[in-house]
């Protein structure tokens, strides 16, 4: 119930600019870890296929 309250009085207040700026770093950083993690993916995927091609 305090959760909503707070929310409500966020959402009511004069701070939208503020919550654009959050969402907008928010994406940022959303973006910035999925290039990270599959950069990571390919970098594993790469080295695991090594070692499987020199145990044949």
């Amino acid at each position: 119930m305090n959760l909503a309250l707070k929310l409500r009085r966020f959402v009511v207040s004069e701070e939208g600019p503020t919550a654009v700026e959050y969402a907008v770093m928010l994406a940022l950083i959303v973006i910035g870890c999925l290039v990270a993690i599959q950069s990571l993916g390919t970098n594993t995927n790469a080295t695991f296929d090594k070692i499987a091609n020199s145990m044949k």
